[in-house]
């Protein structure tokens, strides 16, 4: 390690707030020693983001501090963990001292809500990097899994679908340097950005979650890939009620004024991704009984709980299976080529790339991927 690490590290990583009690050995030698408390196991979790894949190169590094720590403790949420240490090793092409408070202003501003510490890490140069491991810990046993889902469960998230996917078309609209292509006319444009750079980690539902949910995961890449893990792994497949898709006041006020369609809201709702809200599947009798507990936590937070379709037995496919009963389907079907994505020619980062397939008994709509040529 240079001298030059290390003063950066000194500069911007290594805090003077007092470390807690189980953090035996914080920054500053060649590990960490963590104390685990009996009956405890421990949740680790790692994401690498890298610029031009995951990131824009023109991207706030508040707000890229904020995602980089955000989306750990995602996944920290999704498996029901309290969060509590995370290590960080950043690649930077150079010394930018602005910058660097910057990111790290909008890291610490999300590790201090929830009280988690950094613990560790490493700096290098190279093309803009950032690589998070979070670290959390669960009652033995307890943790929360994708394949424990069950005929009958109800399907919930934990807040409103589609913001994200917006935000990240609203991003790469302002990318474009011709006027060859359809653009959004958004009347808030900034509260899809929002939702896309400064997610909301959903610990508090996760915590609460354990001993109710039967499965979990955190919508990253979109409901109907994500749903897919649970389906897989759980062996069995669902059906998704798309007029209870929970929509942000944004978005409705969107929709209502005609600047998306409903079709549309939909598709960035089930397809799009960059949610980071928890998917998860409970029984109708402990839904009830979480419905309580949220009844009593809402009090003094905003926990939302939305039921948004059930796990069935497995069928000849595992696919998310959209409900019929009403016009819904058709709806969907009639303005499948409207998706709004296909009037949008850029690159998407490389990890959006999803296969959509809906089933309804007989009849099948796909949402082929020329939707998604000009994002591969």
């Amino acid at each position: 390690m240079s001298k030059g690490e290390f003063d950066i590290i000194s500069r911007y990583f290594q805090r003077k707030a007092d470390l807690s009690q189980d953090v035996v050995i914080g920054i500053g030698d060649d590990c960490a020693i963590l104390d685990i408390a009996n009956g405890y196991q421990l949740a680790v979790t790692t994401d690498s983001l890298v610029s031009g894949v995951h990131f824009f190169e023109n991207v706030d590094p508040y707000r890229l501090g904020y995602k980089s720590l955000a989306v750990n403790l995602s996944d920290l949420a999704a498996m029901g963990a309290s969060a509590k240490w995370v290590s960080l090793a950043i690649t930077l092409p150079s010394i930018n001292e602005p910058w660097l408070a910057e990111f790290c202003r909008g890291f610490f501003a999300l590790a201090d809500k929830y009280n988690v510490q950094l613990i560790g890490g490493d700096t290098t140069k190279g093309p803009l990097s950032i690589t998070v491991s979070a670290k959390g810990i669960i009652k033995s046993g307890q943790a929360l899994t994708r394949k424990q889902a069950q005929a009958g469960d109800i399907i919930c998230v934990s807040g409103c679908l589609g913001d994200g996917a917006l935000g990240l078309a609203v991003k790469l609209q302002q990318l474009q340097s011709d006027n060859q292509h359809p653009t959004l006319s958004l009347h808030n444009p900034q509260a899809f950005i929002d939702a896309l750079e400064l997610t909301e980690p959903r610990l508090d539902m996760g915590e609460l979650l354990v001993g109710n949910a039967s499965s979990c995961i955190d919508i990253s890449d979109g409901l109907n890939q994500d749903l897919s893990h649970i389906l897989k792994q759980s062996q069995c497949s669902a059906e998704i009620w798309l007029q209870d898709l929970p929509f942000s006041n944004a978005m409705i006020g969107e929709i209502k004024s005609g600047t998306i369609t409903l079709s549309q809201a939909w598709q960035f709702a089930v397809n799009g991704g960059d949610d980071y809200e928890l998917l998860f599947t409970i029984s109708p009798h402990k839904l009830a009984l979480l419905k309580e507990q949220l009844a009593i936590e809402n009090d003094v937070s905003s926990l939302l709980c939305f039921e948004i379709g059930k796990i069935n037995a497995m069928t000849a496919t595992t696919d998310a299976v959209v409900d019929s009963s009403t016009n819904v389907y058709a709806s969907l079907a009639t303005n499948i080529s409207t998706n709004i994505y296909s009037d949008l020619s850029t690159n998407l980062p490389r990890h959006k790339q999803p296969e959509i397939i809906f089933t309804d008994h007989d009849q099948l709509v796909t949402l082929d991927n020329s939707s998604w040529d000009h994002f591969k």
